[in-house]
Order: C-alpha cells, then structure tokens, then sequence
C-alpha cells in the first residue's frame, strides 16, 4: 500500500465530507492524486461536487487599475497575510500595477526582466525576509469596464461590457467576485470540462441501475445544470434573485463581452511540513 500524507487525507476529508478510511482508501487507489480520487469518490459515493479547495497555501494581494476603457489586474503573493499588510509589499504592488498598466504588459516573466523592476522585488525581499512573486496579470479593453475589489484584497474583477451603464458594470463585476462563474455563456464551456462532468455522471447515473435511455435523460439533465449554476448569463443575479444576469443585462440594453476574476492563492498548492515528524526523524538519524 502508497504511503499517504496524513495532510492529504485531512484535506479530502475537509473537501468531500466523507469518512477517513474512504478518503484514504481512494489516494491509495489515486496514488496520491488528490483531484484523480475526489473524481473516482463521485462516482462512487455520489457526491454532486466537491467543494472547491478553500485553502489556499500562497498568500498575497489582488490589485486593479482601470482608466476609462482599459483595466488591469494582478496577483502579487507574499509567504503571510502579515506581509501582504506591509507598507513596503503595498508600495511594491503599486509599482508593478502601475508599470504593467502604464505599458500595457501584463507578461510578468517578460516585465520582470527589466533590472529596476526586478531589482526592487530582490531589495524588497531583503527587507522584509520572504519571498515576493509577481503570479500572474491580465487586461481588458471594452466600451465600458467595472471593476471590483474585496475589501481584504483577496478577490478582483475587471468585467468588460458593451452599453452606457457603468453601474451595472459594477454591479455585474460584484456579482462576479461572489458567485464566480467559470465562462460568460454556456456555450463559451470548454469541451474537455464538459466531458469531465459527463463521464462523472454517466458513472453515477449507472449506479442506480436504470435503463439506458433514461440515464441519458439524467445525464443530460445533470451537464444542463451545471452549464446553468457556472455560466455567467444564467445565473441568479446576486442582489435580486428572481431576474438572471444575462436578463438583467438585456433589460439595460448591455451585452456582456468578457471578464477576469482572480482570487488569491487559487490553484496553488504548498507542501505542508510536518516539524514534529521532521524532528523525530533528526532525533533518528543522531541516535
């Protein structure tokens, strides 16, 4: 049998909700592959979804900048929340969303490459003794662009749209930052996500052991669902539930172009380290 990290089955359990013995059971079977046995646990134990990761090992801050009808933003991730509150992390922030801003690149390995630039991130972690990088930035150029940003600046929007509401804009980008949705329309679904989620229910429709033609009706019911709860258009709107976004928008004569919504720390992973264990082992190695 894999040995697997007591972290890893804390986090499954954390994610599924299921037993200690289950979740184990499928990272041996997953070898270790934490996302493989959440997949092969919905088929099996007919969970609908398991929840999104929460934790999020990198810390940081997301930041915006939007100039009538060109916005940027960016993540910029520090080692600890204390940090990502320092004067001197902010300043740097600034400096970076401006320098991207100003030359409408948001290419971090090619800007990074300017000495001064990179210069100030070595000096920066110098002074406060953590490691300081620059993920990720992306830009958006529409008629009109609202923007959101978290009060604790872990979650910003730039939404892109066409019409004479900046309002709406706003309000759309909010709506974003809460419910997240992946695409702006349905059809906009990437094929191979599709044909993840449907492979997932066809396993779980073929448990209950139902005629073929019926487990296509379910099956196809389950894909419409999700298109429905993850493309922006359909979804409730935030601040009135009884109207969708995509009618809502129709409403003020605006169309929905694009968007961007980055939250800090999302899809990173950090070893954790286990200093007792670590301890132990050296206690090891000295007898």
């Amino acid at each position: 049998m894999a040995k697997i990290a007591t972290s890893l089955v804390r986090e499954l359990r954390e994610r599924t909700g299921l037993g200690m013995m289950e979740c184990k059971r499928a990272l041996v079977d997953a070898n270790g592959n934490i996302e493989q046995a959440i997949d092969e646990l919905r088929k099996t134990s007919g969970l609908k979804a398991a929840k999104k990761a929460g934790r999020t090992a990198a810390d940081g801050v997301i930041a915006l900048k939007v100039i009538d009808n060109y916005g940027v933003i960016c993540e910029i991730n520090s080692e600890t929340d204390f940090v990502a509150r320092d004067e001197n992390f902010s300043s740097f922030v600034e400096i970076v969303l401006s320098t991207a801003f100003d030359k409408k690149n948001t290419d971090f390995k090619n800007l990074f490459l300017e000495e001064e630039l990179e210069g100030q991130r070595q000096a920066l972690i110098q002074k406060i003794g953590e490691n300081i990088m620059p993920r990720r930035a992306s830009s958006i150029e529409a008629p009109v662009i609202g923007s959101y940003l978290h009060s604790n600046n872990k979650i910003g929007v730039l939404v892109g749209m066409r019409g004479d509401d900046p309002e709406l804009a706003q309000n759309v980008a909010m709506h974003i930052a809460a419910v997240n949705p992946v695409v702006v329309e349905s059809k906009d679904m990437p094929p191979e996500v599709l044909a993840a989620e449907e492979k997932i229910y066809a396993a779980q429709a073929n448990e209950t052991g139902k005629p073929e033609k019926i487990i296509e009706k379910m099956v196809s019911g389950r894909i419409n669902k999700f298109l429905k709860e993850n493309s922006l258009m359909d979804q409730p709107f935030v601040k009135d539930g009884d109207i969708t976004v995509g009618d809502l928008v129709k409403k003020n004569n605006s169309e929905i172009l694009c968007f961007e919504r980055f939250e800090v720390g999302e899809g990173i992973q950090v070893d954790e380290v286990d200093f007792a264990a670590e301890v132990a082992e050296q206690l090891k190695s000295t007898t």
